[in-house]
């Protein structure tokens, strides 16, 4: 473990007015999975009850003693206190660099952080905006950069933080390792570039970060052209010859990326599962081929959609 620093209940406090939008929360393991051997992050939980945050929690964080995930979006507004832009492949410092030069020439101070593989690209809002927006923006901003959004055709690209536009009610999105952490499996905590690497200097950096205002948000996004309609997917063509299931007459496509139409798995959403509505592929040229990446069956599938396949018999 790294030296323990010395973090104050002020820096806390600052700290979750900073980055701390909901008191649910993860922790990274401080053993690795026997199997894969990755620190993973979990749900801490009392007597079966998830725990909220606490200053004391943030305190230790801080410090390096435990090292916390948080999630961007408050359910109950859909708003976000920032955003987070993640890249960890070969040109992700590069492309991250970029971002942030663009992001200055529109008015906004972004500031960079160490990351294991890459960096965290951070901007901070001076006031809850909504996810939605926020997302927008970023996202025509890496289109006209040329930077992939990972999830949009290719293999490498940036994340973004939140990655939903809103969340449910119960639901919680994904969660990003809080900045200033230490990162369990590398044993090392990750800095931000434009401060001296000592924990007072970090957060006197964050505090003069300048913050973006809603109406700041609000004008680059009406800057940012309307998407065109989307693509709407082929049906199956009939063939005598072969009996297919035309499984797009039974789903609503999210999207296609590659080869593959994007929904939601029928099954999995009847088991409760598959919130991101991104299990299930569908080949573009070839529509009777799917896949749920969960491991539900064909069967499953047609039976949760009330398509049972046919039982053959000699």
């Amino acid at each position: 473990m790294p030296d323990l620093l010395h973090a104050t209940p002020e820096m806390a406090i600052e700290y979750a007015r900073w980055f701390v939008n909901r008191r649910a929360y993860t922790l990274q393991s401080d053993t690795p999975h026997p199997a894969s051997g990755r620190y993973y992050y979990y749900r801490p939980r009392k007597r079966g009850s998830p725990l909220a945050l606490t200053p004391k929690d943030i305190q230790r964080h801080l410090a390096g003693e435990i090292t916390l995930g948080i999630y961007a979006i408050n359910p109950h507004t859909q708003r976000v206190k920032w955003m987070a832009i993640d890249a960890d492949y070969r040109k992700a410092l590069e492309d991250l660099l970029r971002l942030q030069f663009e992001l200055g020439r529109n008015g906004i101070q972004a500031a960079l952080e160490q990351s294991r593989r890459g960096g965290h690209l951070w901007i901070l809002f001076e006031k809850p905006v909504l996810a939605k927006h926020a997302r927008v923006y970023i996202r025509h901003l890496a289109k006209q950069l040329s930077v992939e959004v990972k999830g949009s055709g290719s293999g490498d690209g940036i994340e973004l933080f939140p990655k939903q536009d809103a969340v449910d009610e119960g639901q919680f999105g994904n969660a990003i390792r809080g900045p200033l952490g230490v990162h369990r499996a590398a044993n090392r905590r990750y800095w931000f570039y434009g401060a001296p690497y000592e924990l007072e200097a970090q957060m006197a950096y964050l505090a003069n970060l300048r913050r973006v205002t809603e109406q700041q948000v609000k004008e680059l996004v009406s800057t940012v052209p309307p998407d065109p309609p989307a693509e709407q997917p082929r049906r199956v063509e009939f063939r005598p010859d072969r009996p297919q299931f035309a499984i797009l007459d039974h789903i609503q496509t999210r999207r296609r990326v590659g080869r593959n139409w994007i929904a939601q798995c029928p099954s999995c959403a009847a088991a409760g599962r598959d919130r991101a509505k991104d299990n299930l592929a569908v080949s573009v040229e070839e529509p009777w081929k799917y896949i749920c990446w969960a491991g539900c069956t064909k069967e499953q599938i047609r039976s949760a959609l009330g398509a049972p396949a046919p039982v053959l018999t000699r």
